[in-house]
């Protein structure tokens, strides 16, 4: 797989991430992947993000419900034939995540396949049934080019994720269209908000741990520019000291 070109894509829309996120994203992507690479993002809204970023219109709306679009399930839109001209080994990517080591191995481990990360739920949670068969959508890789099936069951059931009768989350829903899915390795891609920062009470009096991993996820909130100076939304169960090694990563 060395010297290959492949492909790296996000998604921004509304205001909730700047062009910054992205930019950020995409000077991680250049400072941790060896080999060539399209960086494309999909977005309504282009303006801010630097030379070398693609940008690329949200796929048409293929009937999700009117007012409801874009939204989260434009995943399941990147798998689409032809869209945006991808082909080959493709890695997504949200935007408010932190790459901490080298990338290639994500392209390296089961090529071919589709890989995503096993979602993480708090741990009292799985102290019965473990997790279940649900990918976290923050971090997977696929096909493109070969992969339409994914987003033809989107468009032949996406009134059962609409109504959420079947799938509660769209990762769910991208677990379950994938078909055969492969979890990345646990230690390559942890969670901020499950292994960093400590439970409670302790968050109170302990700052979140820099993490031995290659890709740091922030799912909800905090944000990374939240974690490194702090975050308090009043919540004492949700609060977290600074974290300023976020910085040391998130360039």
């Amino acid at each position: 797989m060395q010297g290959t070109h492949v492909n790296i894509v996000c998604l921004k829309w509304g205001t909730r991430y700047p062009a910054e996120y992205t930019n950020r994203l995409y000077r991680s992507v250049k400072r941790h992947l060896s080999r060539p690479f399209r960086f494309v993002c999909v977005t309504d809204d282009p303006s801010g993000l630097e030379k070398g970023i693609e940008a690329v219109k949200f796929a048409e709306n293929p009937g999700y419900g009117e007012g409801m679009w874009p939204n989260v399930f434009m995943k399941l839109c990147l798998f689409k034939e032809g869209f945006a001209d991808l082909v080959g080994p493709t890695l997504f990517f949200d935007v408010d995540v932190v790459i901490m080591e080298d990338l290639d191995c994500f392209f390296d481990y089961m090529p071919g396949k589709n890989c995503i990360i096993h979602n993480w739920l708090p741990w009292h949670k799985t102290l019965f049934r473990g997790l279940p068969h649900v990918g976290n959508s923050s971090l997977f890789r696929f096909e493109a080019g070969q992969s339409g099936y994914v987003y033809d069951a989107f468009v032949r059931e996406f009134r059962q994720a609409n109504d959420h009768s079947c799938y509660t989350t769209e990762q769910a829903f991208l677990t379950h269209a994938m078909g055969e899915v492969y979890w990345w390795p646990d230690e390559w891609v942890l969670s901020f908000k499950r292994y960093c920062v400590p439970v409670f009470p302790l968050n109170l009096l302990r700052a979140p741990r820099k993490p031995d991993t290659k890709v740091l996820v922030f799912h909800g909130l905090p944000d990374p520019d939240q974690a490194t100076v702090g975050f308090n939304d009043g919540v004492l169960h949700h609060r977290t000291l600074p974290a300023p090694w976020i910085a040391d990563y998130w360039l």
